[in-house]
C-alpha cells in the first residue's frame, strides 16, 4: 500500500510538472509561390519554423503553409 502511494504521488507529480513547462508554440501562415515553394520553406525553416501542413487556398490560385515554432 506505501508503495502505491509512491507511485501514485510520483506520477501526480510528473503529470502537473508536465503541465506546468508545456511547450508554448507560434504559428504562421505563409502563400506559397509555385514556382518558389522550396525556397520558402527552406528560407523559414532556417529561421526556425517547423511545416505543420500544406493546404489549397480557398481561392484555389496558390497553396498555404502552415508552419510553428517554440515561442521565444
Amino acid at each position: 500500500m506505501r508503495l502505491l502511494g509512491w507511485v501514485g504521488h510520483g506520477l501526480i507529480g510528473w503529470l502537473v510538472s508536465g503541465l506546468m513547462s508545456a511547450t508554448k508554440w507560434e504559428y504562421a501562415t505563409v502563400p506559397l509561390l509555385i514556382h518558389a515553394t522550396k525556397q520558402i520553406l527552406d528560407q523559414w525553416g532556417e529561421d526556425g519554423w517547423e511545416l505543420v501542413t500544406v493546404l489549397p487556398n480557398p481561392s484555389g490560385e496558390q497553396h498555404v503553409a502552415y508552419l510553428k515554432r517554440v515561442k521565444a
